[in-house]
């Protein structure tokens, strides 16, 4: 296990309550952030990354004012690297704010490590318009940087709350300066699921590890909190993968007794680990469920490329567990019109279902479905393109007037 990202919250046009002008809160998550690697250090728990998320961009900027926009983005980017944080999230576009989406190809181009994202939805309304900008804005964004990187730092939302600590989609709700962690822990769900003999001795040994894990990090957090008067919001404990057979999350579901990841039975096996996540007790943040980011798992990556795990079945996993479609490397000729289709699925889905789903596609120039991705990214595993299974929508559903999808119940 180990702490991805410490991530604080900033809200650059709040009166700060150290001083006259917000950054002085600035440099006090700047100290924090650092007393937190140091801390969590010593306590054997490496700090992968310090982030930094500010409320949404879109009430910190005039819409209209790309330039200034932009200016405004590369600032807070220096200023933000200069205390140390290794990734600035600029929050969602917002449907209150219908230019807003327009700022996010001006400002991922000027910048390298700004994350940003877009609201598809709000309340029980989806908006159409929104989700065709944020398709055209994935397909365009395909061509700014080698093999489509630059679409790792964007994702389409949809009931996603503040407060989370992982990328691309988290923000602030203003006031008072907060921060909270994202753990890195698929580890420990394989592991257990190596050493159990059954699937409740599986999750009580796996609920019990959470549980005192979130104890420690949970006094250490307490006592940053206090010392730098800021607001601690929880722990999300999503068991985050890293590409290695001993930390995938598609491992740890297989050694559950799946065949391979895809096949029969692999939602019911995502659904009884999700199911376990929810039994245990902690201050939460985020979306505590599964991650699946086909591109960070190197068991994910390899049914991928042997065509037994499809985007359809993300997106049905995504159903009882997960944070959504979260890398996942698509055709280079994958068209707006296809990509709207499928934002526009995970929207529905997470609206019906009361849950925070996202979606963060990678269409990757020059491939095609079955083409091997050659990415050299330490963070990344290998697969293959996955097939988008998807055209054009016509009628009604290619309208922009926003529509309502309620709860079930």
């Amino acid at each position: 296990m180990k702490i991805r990202s410490v991530t604080c919250f900033f809200d650059p046009s709040a009166q700060s309550p150290y001083g006259n002008t917000p950054y002085n809160a600035f440099d006090r998550l700047g100290r924090l952030a650092e007393s937190a690697r140091d801390v969590f250090g010593k306590a054997g728990l490496e700090v992968q990354t310090t982030r930094l998320s500010t409320t949404p961009f879109p009430s910190l900027y005039p819409v209209e004012a790309v330039e200034r926009a932009v200016g405004l983005a590369q600032s807070l980017e220096r200023d933000a690297a200069e205390r140390g944080f290794n990734y600035l999230s600029l929050g969602p576009a917002l449907p209150g704010y219908p230019g807003s989406a327009g700022l996010i190809l001006p400002i991922l181009k000027n910048t390298r490590n700004v994350f940003l994202s877009g609201q598809m939805a709000h309340g029980n309304q989806i908006y159409p318009s929104l989700v065709r900008a944020y398709a055209q804005i994935i397909h365009e964004a395909a061509g700014l940087e080698p093999e489509g990187f630059a679409n790792l730092r964007f994702a389409a939302l949809a009931n996603v709350a503040p407060y989370g600590p992982f990328f691309p989609g988290s923000f602030h709700a203003g006031g008072r300066p907060a921060f909270s962690l994202a753990i890195e822990c698929a580890d420990l769900a394989y592991s257990a699921a190596r050493k159990a003999s059954s699937l409740p001795v599986f999750r009580q040994n796996l609920v019990t590890t959470l549980e005192t894990q979130a104890t420690r990090l949970t006094s250490y957090a307490n006592h940053l909190a206090q010392q730098f008067d800021m607001d601690f919001r929880g722990i999300d404990f999503s068991l985050a993968p890293f590409p290695s057979e001993w930390a995938s999350l598609g491992a740890a579901l297989e050694a559950l007794g799946l065949p391979s990841l895809g096949r029969s039975g692999s939602l019911a096996a995502a659904a009884y680990l999700a199911d376990t996540l929810d039994r245990g007790s902690w201050l939460r943040a985020g979306f505590n469920g599964l991650m699946m980011p086909v591109l960070e798992d190197s068991t994910l990556a390899a049914r991928s490329s042997q065509g037994v795990l499809r985007v359809h079945d993300l997106l049905m996993y995504s159903a009882v567990c997960g944070t959504g479609l979260d890398t996942v490397p698509l055709p280079g000729d994958s068209t707006p019109e296809q990509i709207y289709a499928l934002l526009l699925d995970v929207a529905a889905l997470a609206l019906r279902l009361n849950k925070p789903l996202t979606a963060r596609l990678m269409p990757i120039p020059g491939k095609k479905a079955g083409d091997p991705t050659t990415f050299t990214f330490d963070y990344f595993a290998n697969g293959a393109v996955m097939e988008l299974d998807a055209g054009p929508l016509t009628g009604m559903l290619a309208g922009d007037e926003p529509f309502e999808v309620r709860q079930r119940g």
